[in-house]
């Protein structure tokens, strides 16, 4: 646990980042964040948020910064994509085995049916507005493979959500990326971004404790 949590840690420190495969890293962790299912404690937002921090102060692999950044929008953008397929894959080949395991640290079923009932109360839409909310946006590609969707439907709500995902905070990062304020306050700020994304988690929790208290007479 010690070693997950100094992982953790480290996701949060943009030298960190760099010195061990800078934005390529990032890249990784995006596709497992978005559909291998031990993927889901993963800080994508806030990272997204630190690779636009880095892409502000770096010109790798091109000279030119505003190539660099929409270069890597695309590239960690396709990262992102490629993790919801295996999700999508992952969840129509072994949707029922995944239902009968037992709970581990790395795979909790309840996972799955916040993510099912997201997905049924979204429709396609959920693989677009998932992408902004941490676990789910780890579960709802499975899910929707568990439920046979449409592949060609998948595809179009899974590309767009991907690219929207990691254009618009990727560019955040970037624009802010060279603001002494926010360099200072990093971790501030990444804390807030953490608790931005969750609130609709906490929020869905504490709203379905609600709906379960019987009605006082």
């Amino acid at each position: 646990m010690d070693v997950i949590l100094e992982f953790l840690k480290n996701l949060t420190d943009p030298q960190w980042i760099v010195d061990h495969g800078g934005l390529f890293f990032v890249l990784f962790i995006i596709f497992a964040e978005s559909g291998l299912f031990f993927g889901f404690f993963l800080p994508g937002d806030s990272l997204l948020f630190i690779a636009g921090m880095v892409l502000a102060n770096s010109l790798y692999p091109f000279d030119n910064a505003i190539v660099n950044l929409i270069f890597w929008i695309i590239t960690i953008g396709l990262g992102g994509i490629i993790g919801n397929y295996v999700g999508y894959w992952f969840g129509k080949k072994s949707g029922d085995f995944l239902l009968q395991r037992k709970d581990t640290f790395f795979f909790k079923k309840k996972h799955i049916y916040q993510a099912k009932e997201f997905y049924d109360k979204k429709g396609g839409v959920a693989i677009i507005l998932a992408r902004f909310i941490p676990i789910v946006r780890t579960f709802v590609p499975i899910v929707a493979g568990l439920v046979k969707m449409e592949f060609k439907k998948f595809s179009l709500y899974n590309i767009v959500g991907g690219f929207l995902w990691t254009s618009l905070i990727i560019t955040v990062g970037y624009l802010l990326g060279e603001n002494v304020w926010v360099k200072e306050n990093l971790e501030k700020i990444l804390i807030g971004i953490i608790l931005i994304s969750v609130a609709p988690v906490f929020f869905k929790i504490i709203q379905s404790k609600f709906k379960k208290q019987p009605a006082t007479p």
